[in-house]
């Protein structure tokens, strides 16, 4: 199964700045993880700063674009790792070894579907946040008519869309962080924010504008929202 983990930490210092040595050395420090799980890993990036987000949610008559993150809180998402595991027990153990959970808190959540990103350079993240309690399982009708909007966006978007997938109701999160060695666990997602992860897409655009085009087709409910931000380029 695959697990989408959210990586969570308070947003300061050079060690969120793309360039800077500070953030190198947190690089380096996941590349310690990414040799330690690579098998696992399946998909993930770092984030460009939260200064750099753009907004885009229903406002009752369309598409409202904001500047800046979906909402302003103590902790915000810095990267993320799409991880493959036999059950919630192990994917666990490999994010208690991912270095956020030790400086932050690491939200997990199960992804019903995953298609993975094989690129490296011009991607943004589309994380999709809908109010917890319009979240739906798996298996309903309305899931299933959630989901053939998204084929047809799918469709829409082509070969621009680079990975995707939809994670389970947040009763099915796991919030984890580590202190003083020691594991800790939560039921549900780590947020001070109603809306909450209902799903991703990983597009690629060669500039802010076209990406943000893109985001504003993804499908949405009437109270949901997408975070866009920009992964930082692997490739240098």
């Amino acid at each position: 199964m695959n697990y989408l983990a959210l990586l969570m930490g308070e947003e300061e210092g050079p060690e969120w700045v793309p360039g800077t040595p500070e953030f190198e050395a947190s690089v380096a420090r996941h590349e310690a993880f990414w040799e330690q799980s690579q098998s696992a890993i399946v998909g993930g990036g770092a984030l460009h700063p939260t200064s750099e987000a753009v907004t885009i949610r229903n406002d009752g008559h369309g598409r409202l674009v904001t500047d800046g993150p979906f909402a302003e809180l103590a902790e915000v998402i810095g990267g993320f790792y799409v991880l493959e595991a036999d059950d919630l027990d192990s994917v666990l153990e490999l994010v208690r070894a991912i270095p956020d959970t030790a400086s932050g808190h690491t939200e997990v959540w199960p992804l019903a579907e995953w298609s993975p990103a094989s690129d490296t350079s011009g991607l943004w993240l589309a994380l999709i946040r809908e109010p917890a309690a319009d979240a739906t399982p798996p298996g309903t009708a309305e899931w299933e008519r959630g989901a053939a909007e998204h084929r047809e966006f799918g469709e829409w978007a082509g070969d621009a869309i680079r990975g995707g997938g939809a994670v389970y109701p947040p009763r099915a999160a796991t919030t984890a962080s580590v202190r003083d060695g020691e594991l800790l666990l939560s039921d549900g997602p780590y947020t001070e924010s109603v809306e909450v992860a209902n799903g991703l897409y990983v597009l690629r655009a060669p500039d802010r504008d076209t990406a943000v085009s893109l985001a504003s087709r993804i499908p949405l409910g009437e109270r949901g929202c997408v975070e866009l931000r920009r992964i930082v380029d692997e490739t240098g």
